[in-house]
C-alpha cells in the first residue's frame, strides 16, 4: 500500500530527494505521493523531519 503525506507537510522536499521511484512530487501547498509509482519502501517516512508521512 502506498504511503501518504498529511497536512503536516512543510514542503521541505527531503522526501522527494530520497524517493527511489520518483513517486513524490510538489503538489499544491505540499508534496504528494503517486500511489501508482510508490513501491512502499518507507525511506521517505524516515527522512521526513515533521513525521508527515505514513502508510496509506
Amino acid at each position: 500500500m502506498a504511503h501518504v503525506i498529511s497536512d503536516e507537510c512543510t514542503s521541505c522536499g527531503s522526501c522527494a530527494a530520497v524517493c527511489p521511484s520518483e513517486a513524490i512530487s510538489e503538489g499544491e501547498g505540499q508534496y504528494v505521493i503517486d500511489p501508482d509509482l510508490c513501491v512502499d519502501c518507507g525511506i521517505c517516512v524516515d527522512e521526513c523531519p515533521v513525521e508527515a508521512i505514513s502508510a496509506g
